[in-house]
């Protein structure tokens, strides 16, 4: 935060300067032309009137003193005007400045809370395999058992540490994605064939009943996309309920829609659920479900790669829905 304000100073320094030099010169060429204009008119009077003057003492020397004083307020005036531009520059540089480096300020943040929820995230397996491990070698004797035991756990460990670092990657690679016209069901029945086991083991049914409406897409990425969604409903869904995905083709788009009977989500954690590591306390105090809260991040970054929006609607104790919009294809004209 301090090197952001420091740079903010330096940043309305550099706009306060620029201003007032051009303010200052803008200033000096003013004086010297109002100048040129004030001692041409005092020359042209002066040649006009002449002889008519000649008979009054002191007149020549009351003019020069007058154009001595408007010059004198023409540079008070100039004064005041650099003055005022210096306050007034001052508070808007500082502003403007402040606007311009507030995405800089913004992306400083959001990877500082990313390195912060990484590490944290990191933190939890690492723990778990060193203390396991400390405590077999304290232990004078291993039995063969035990040792697999404690392999398999460390294995688990690692798989999970696994699972998040692909999470990252994939957060991290902004590559484009291979866009082609795409059927949607196509990625919706490799999405639910992907959850067909963690459904069965909550006795969880899945409703698919999308539509084969067509977009341009990446097929492979939309169906992570469902998966994503899919799994979140039977994660927080209680034991023989329904998941259901839907769609309906309305104004040239596409929408995509997942619903669950789960406990759904309070009002006030719906805004930060596409937050990368955020994970709602009431769903986690309910149910123990594993998860590093990146999965709906992804399927966000990977809906606006496809030009569409996700966003999803949701109550405490009545369910979730997420709805996915992605632009149809244009149906191709018919030749007579």
């Amino acid at each position: 935060m301090e090197l952001f304000n420091s740079a903010i100073l330096k940043l309305t320094a550099y706009y306060l300067a620029t201003i007032m030099v051009i303010s200052i010169c803008f200033s000096v060429i003013l004086y010297q032309v109002y100048s040129s204009e004030i001692d041409r008119s005092l020359r042209t009077f002066s040649g006009q009137g002449q002889q008519f003057y000649n008979n009054f003492d002191g007149v020549e020397q009351l003019r020069q003193q007058r154009v001595a004083e408007s010059k004198e307020h023409l540079v008070s005036n100039l004064i005041l005007v650099n003055l005022a531009t210096l306050v007034v520059g001052g508070g808007g540089s500082y502003l403007l400045a402040r606007r311009t480096l507030k995405p800089i300020q913004d992306a400083m943040d959001a990877q500082n809370r990313f390195t912060s929820d990484a590490s944290h995230e990191l933190r939890t397996p690492l723990a778990a395999m060193q203390t396991e491990v400390e405590v077999a070698l304290r232990a004078k004797q291993l039995s063969k058992d035990r040792m697999r035991a404690l392999l398999g756990s460390v294995l688990e460990e690692v798989h999970k540490l696994r699972s998040l670092s692909d999470r990252l990657l994939q957060l991290s690679n902004n590559k484009h994605l291979a866009m082609t016209p795409i059927n949607i069901e196509d990625s919706a029945i490799e999405a639910v064939s992907r959850m067909v086991s963690a459904a069965q083991a909550k006795q969880i049914t899945i409703q698919n009943n999308i539509a084969p409406l067509r977009v341009k897409g990446n097929k492979d990425a939309l169906a992570d996309v469902l998966t994503v969604l899919v799994d979140n409903a039977i994660k927080y869904s209680p034991a023989k309920t329904v998941v259901t995905l839907s769609s309906k083709k309305r104004d040239g788009s596409a929408d995509i829609i997942v619903a669950d009977q789960g406990m759904g989500i309070k009002a006030t954690e719906l805004p930060h659920i596409f937050d990368r590591f955020y994970r709602a306390d009431s769903s986690r105090a309910k149910q123990n479900v594993e998860g590093y809260g990146l999965g709906l991040s992804i399927a966000k970054q990977l809906v606006e790669q496809h030009k569409g929006t996700i966003v999803a609607a949701s109550a405490p104790d009545k369910g979730t829905t997420f709805t996915i919009t992605l632009p149809l294809l244009s149906a191709p004209s018919q030749k007579s």
